[in-house]
């Protein structure tokens, strides 16, 4: 069987993935808290004398013996492709960024080989992240790679949600420019840190649809008023007892999406493909509809990345044989 390990290396979590390269399958998963901030903050503190490669591939080696017992399975030397904050100047090593453009096919994407390290026998293909002049990506690079999008010339584009929301703009299967939005990031400040903390309440899992009203509210909302007036409504709305905690949790997640969407109602694409998985992909659906915006195709994100790391782990693989 021709299998590799995906590593999705963010900065709050750490996942391996055991696939079948040839057909996709996800044969084993792990999941940690161990995201790229953890583990840098462990080294730079507590261990800066021990060599950085080394001391992540330490981590890297204890989930591949978690893997090993979840699928039962002898996985030394196997090839472990990495993508998102392991190339950043927090990671693993400090890949540079590729400039735009990027073709989808992987053939311009910068990577790096190591192959292997004393202790650990696996070989290591990092896949580095993108850049305009003024924003910058890692991980979404790897995803878009896995996306299959079409070689028509004019402007297409793709929503990555998240943390840092990207807004990928495709011509001729060339990512040629990019945007990044901050509205998990906000929100999770917003909702935590701000005085508006104390007006929302995150509802228990599956209620979500019971304040649905409340989320379409906050984006059509957003979308005709002034953001930075609406979102204090937040706890204008809750001190009146117009919302209840619940209610305005999604309130103030639907100024947020809608406040970036937006955007799209004064721009014109052939097509809008929204690349997201989770409670996200619901969310910026229902969104997108509530603003007229019509989505032409739904990608998983995590099934865009699996796709990504095999196109990157098979053009390596035709490279060194």
């Amino acid at each position: 069987m021709n299998t590799f390990i995906s590593c999705d290396w963010g900065t709050s979590a750490f996942r391996l993935r055991l696939i079948d390269a040839n057909t996709k399958e996800v044969l084993a998963t792990i999941k940690t808290d161990w995201g790229i901030a953890a583990v840098y903050n462990d080294w730079n503190n507590n261990h800066p004398a021990t060599d950085r490669l080394q001391f992540y591939s330490n981590i890297l080696a204890d989930g591949v013996r978690a893997l090993a017992q979840e699928c039962k399975h002898a996985l030394e030397d196997i090839t472990i492709v990495i993508s998102g904050m392991a190339s950043s100047s927090i990671g693993m090593m400090d890949l540079p960024y590729k400039a735009l453009p990027f073709h989808l096919d992987g053939a311009d994407v910068l990577t790096e080989v190591v192959s292997s390290l004393p202790n650990f026998h696996h070989q290591l293909l990092f896949i580095s992240g993108a850049k305009t002049r003024e924003d910058v990506m890692r991980g979404e690079e790897t995803k878009l790679l896995g996306c299959d999008v079409s070689n028509q010339q004019e402007k297409q584009l793709l929503i990555l949600p998240g943390t840092h929301t990207k807004h990928v703009v495709v011509e001729d299967k060339v990512a040629v420019d990019f945007k990044t939005y901050m509205t998990g990031e906000l929100f999770s400040l917003l909702s935590t840190k701000s005085v508006l903390a104390a007006s929302v309440e995150k509802g228990e899992k599956g209620q979500e649809n019971d304040n649905k009203a409340f989320f379409l509210k906050g984006v059509t909302e957003a979308a005709n008023n002034n953001f930075l007036n609406s979102i204090f409504h937040v706890r204008t709305y809750h001190l009146f007892n117009y919302h209840s905690p619940h209610q305005s949790y999604q309130y103030l997640s639907g100024l947020l999406i809608g406040n970036e969407l937006k955007e799209l109602l004064n721009k014109k694409y052939s097509s809008i493909t929204l690349v997201a998985t989770g409670v996200l992909a619901p969310l910026y659906r229902q969104a997108l509809q509530a603003l007229g915006i019509q989505i032409n195709k739904e990608t998983d994100a995590d099934e865009a990345l699996i796709a990504g790391q095999c196109k990157m782990y098979l053009q390596m693989k035709k490279q060194q044989f």
